[in-house]
């Protein structure tokens, strides 16, 4: 399991960079089901000028195509700042199994099946760069 969680967060993470190159909050998803991935994502609401355009949200809408259908059972979550309480209520509405963040927010997540990942101490290390220097740019 830790060999498909780096993987994937890896994947994640370059979907954070995505948006970060985008002056969005860095935040980057991955879906997988049957150890295939079935979506990614990043944010995109300053993008698309649409306050629901988290990450999570994102690469749910994905998903739900992309499997042609809106419960995505059996699925895993992958994402690199653990999600706000709409998305929390989206991702328990979608029926995903489980979601990884690297990240802790300074919100409480309150959903059981969403948990952080005491793997890749690397790849958070560098996550948590990004994200201080993405809100330090914003205060400069």
């Amino acid at each position: 399991m830790n060999n498909n969680i780096n993987k994937y967060m890896q994947i994640a993470y370059n979907e954070a960079i995505k948006a970060y190159k985008k002056n969005e909050i860095p935040v980057g998803v991955v879906i997988v089901k049957n150890n295939k991935i079935i979506s990614k994502a990043h944010n995109n609401r300053q993008y698309k000028y649409n306050v629901l355009g988290h990450a999570e949200i994102n690469a749910i809408l994905k998903a739900e195509k992309n499997i042609k259908d809106w419960r995505l059972d059996g699925c895993i979550m992958y994402v690199t700042l653990a999600p706000c309480q709409m998305c929390q209520m989206v991702i328990n509405e979608s029926r995903i199994d489980k979601v990884y963040y690297l990240l802790e927010q300074n919100n409480q997540n309150n959903i059981e099946n969403i948990m952080q990942t005491n793997d890749c101490i690397f790849l958070k290390k560098e996550y948590q760069k990004i994200v201080d220097n993405f809100f330090k740019k914003l205060r400069d």
